[in-house]
């Protein structure tokens, strides 16, 4: 059993910051990649930025230059710091965990951005 925890979202004003974080627990086998796609309202899921177990970075071309995606791979954390935060990225932001063997989203956090 594997769980996805995010942790972090919340509402801001436009030009603001917010922090996302993710955690895998349970019985996981070797991580291959993590990463967080969301899901604006009325729209598809899209991938927002992925990292692999070796640090390859996948980054979708709105948020280059303003959001950063790590990864803790000891803990099986992986965070997603998002800096001048604009309308158009809110959404719900669900994190994603492929192994060898499952790939796992969490519930998602919703993040607001609006003056």
């Amino acid at each position: 059993q594997v769980h996805i925890v995010e942790s972090g979202g919340g509402s801001v004003q436009p030009g603001g910051s917010l922090t996302l974080s993710c955690a895998a627990s349970g019985t996981i086998r070797r991580v291959l990649l993590m990463g967080w796609y969301r899901q604006p309202p009325g729209k598809r899921r899209e991938l927002v930025a992925t990292i692999t177990s070796g640090g390859s970075l996948t980054i979708r071309d709105s948020v280059k230059g303003r959001f950063t995606i790590s990864r803790d791979n000891a803990n099986n954390m992986v965070y997603l710091q998002m800096n001048s935060l604009k309308p158009e990225d809110t959404a719900l932001y669900y994190c994603n965990v492929v192994s060898e063997t499952m790939n796992a989203w969490g519930q998602g956090t919703q993040v607001t951005v609006s003056s």
